[in-house]
């Protein structure tokens, strides 16, 4: 018998549904508004784009394996025979898509070239750490073990947060006024949504336990993938709008 009740079971299974359904719709409208944007800010649509892809391709899976993993039977919610729910799925996706959710914010930014190689590498870098470093604590039932990633992991989430305040602090303020408070918006957005995920994280570590921890993680890190991924792209492309408009190099304009 599972620990998950059947109400549980839908509920997780519902905000998969729903994650698939942003992503998708975020794919498609960042794919096929990038002519609207100014050549030079395409590349951040189009891996804006690419974040969510990816993200609905992994959701698919994600999907996959919970529906695979549990069975209804007389009303009870049982395990199956062969199927294992794997989260794995979730690391492997962010370890694709953090790095370019800064990487696509970055490029919108419009900075130097050597500012916005130095940038995408450093805080890249630190995002692909800070995921590798949580996926042990993720696995493992001992609260302990996973504290102790968890604090390994906070390293260089911190060092990207002071990153977002402070090597981009002139950046923003160089940055056209129609456009200026999207930028910022979007820096705050990036830092908010992803402190939910080690406060998600915790979950277990905080009494909740059984299915009750189960449905609390996996709703929370898919409201948080939604934010961190969907939202977020809309908001870069947003901003590319805004600077296009600035530069007068937007719609029509923007394919000369």
């Amino acid at each position: 018998m599972s620990e998950l009740t059947v109400g549980q079971y839908e509920l997780v299974g519902n905000f998969f549904s729903f994650a698939i359904a942003a992503m998708a719709a975020a794919t498609a409208f960042l794919w096929l508004n990038r002519s609207q944007v100014s050549k030079k800010f395409r590349p951040a649509i189009t891996i804006s784009g690419l974040v969510t892809f990816i993200a609905l391709y992994h959701y698919f899976r994600i999907y996959e394996s919970w529906t695979g993993a549990y069975t209804i039977v007389d009303g009870e919610l049982v395990e199956s025979a062969t199927g294992l729910f794997n989260n794995a799925y979730r690391y492997v996706d962010w370890l694709l898509t953090v790095p370019l959710l800064l990487i696509e914010l970055i490029l919108v930014m419009g900075l130097s070239k050597a500012a916005t190689v130095s940038k995408a590498v450093r805080l890249g870098g630190l995002a692909a750490i800070m995921v590798i470093l949580g996926y042990p604590g993720e696995i493992s039932d001992a609260s302990g073990t996973r504290w102790l990633w968890w604090s390994l992991s906070m390293i260089p989430f911190l060092w990207i947060v002071f990153e977002l305040f402070s090597g981009l602090k002139a950046s923003i303020a160089s940055q056209p006024e129609s456009a200026r408070g999207l930028v910022n918006s979007a820096r705050w957005l990036v830092i908010l949504s992803w402190a939910f995920y080690p406060i998600v994280f915790v979950f277990p570590m905080l009494g909740l336990s059984g299915g009750t921890a189960t449905t609390a993680v996996e709703v929370g890190y898919s409201i948080a993938d939604v934010v961190a991924k969907a939202v977020f792209g809309i908001l870069i492309y947003m901003i590319a709008v805004r600077k296009s408009e600035a530069d007068g190099s937007t719609g029509d304009a923007a394919t000369a």
